[in-house]
C-alpha cells in the first residue's frame, strides 16, 4: 500500500479528517499555512484514496472526506422519515437548482402559482437552499441560491452536473405536467452570477 510521505500534503490530509464540514482551499490554507501547494495536495489525495472505503471527493468549492459511493448501504440505517418533500417543495427546489439566484416572485412566475413561506422554509431546514442578498431592483426582494449541502446530497461537484431536460425525460421523471416546464432553460447553464459558496456554508 502506497504511503504518504511529504509533510504537506499529511497536513491537508490530517484537516481534512479532523474537519466535520467539507472545507474550501482557504479555510484548509488556514491551517496548513500559505507555503503549501494545497492544490497539488487535494489531487495527490484524492488519487491516493480512489477506490478505496473512503474517498476525498470535492462539492462545488468545498473538499471532504466521505464513504465510498459503492458501500453506503453498509452504513446506511433505516429510519422513519417524519415527512416528505411535497410537489411544491421539489418543483421549488428545481426552480431554484437551474435558475439560481431566484426570488420568491420568479419561482412563482415559473411554477405558475404561489408559493407558500413554508415551502422555503423546508428547503432551507434542510440545508439545501440559502438566501444569497438581494436583486437591486425597486423593492430589492430577498433571492434564494443552492448550498454546497444540495451538491454533496444529490452527490453533485457542482451544478454543471445537473441533469437537462432530456436526460430527465429519458429516465421518465417528467409527467405531461412536468415537460410543460421545458421552456425554463432546463440546460442547467450557468448565470451570470455564479454561485459562490461562502465560507459559512461550506
Amino acid at each position: 500500500m502506497t504511503i504518504i510521505s511529504d509533510p504537506h500534503v499529511r497536513a491537508v490530509e490530517a484537516t481534512l479528517f479532523a474537519s466535520d464540514q467539507p472545507m474550501t482551499v482557504e479555510q484548509i490554507r488556514g491551517y496548513v499555512g500559505d507555503d503549501v501547494d494545497i492544490a497539488d495536495a487535494l489531487a495527490q489525495l484524492e488519487a491516493h484514496y480512489a477506490g478505496r472505503g473512503i474517498e476525498l471527493v470535492r462539492r462545488g468549492k468545498s473538499w471532504h472526506f466521505q464513504t465510498a459511493a459503492d458501500l453506503a448501504y453498509v452504513l446506511r440505517r433505516e429510519r422513519e422519515e417524519s415527512r416528505k418533500l411535497s410537489r411544491a417543495a421539489v418543483e421549488t427546489l428545481a426552480i431554484i437548482a437551474y435558475h439560481e439566484p431566484v426570488s420568491r416572485a420568479e419561482i412563482e412566475a415559473i411554477r405558475g402559482v404561489q408559493i407558500s413561506k413554508g415551502t422555503l422554509d423546508v428547503l432551507m431546514e434542510a440545508g439545501w437552499v440559502r438566501p444569497a442578498g438581494r436583486r437591486d431592483v425597486p423593492g430589492r426582494p430577498l433571492i434564494y441560491a443552492t448550498t454546497a449541502g444540495f451538491l454533496a446530497h444529490f452527490g453533485l461537484s457542482s451544478r454543471k452536473d445537473l441533469p437537462g431536460i432530456d436526460d430527465l425525460k429519458a429516465a421518465g421523471l417528467l409527467d405531461p405536467i412536468d415537460t410543460a416546464m421545458g421552456d425554463m432553460h432546463f440546460a442547467g447553464e450557468e448565470s451570470d452570477s455564479e454561485l459562490e459558496i461562502d465560507e459559512n456554508n461550506a
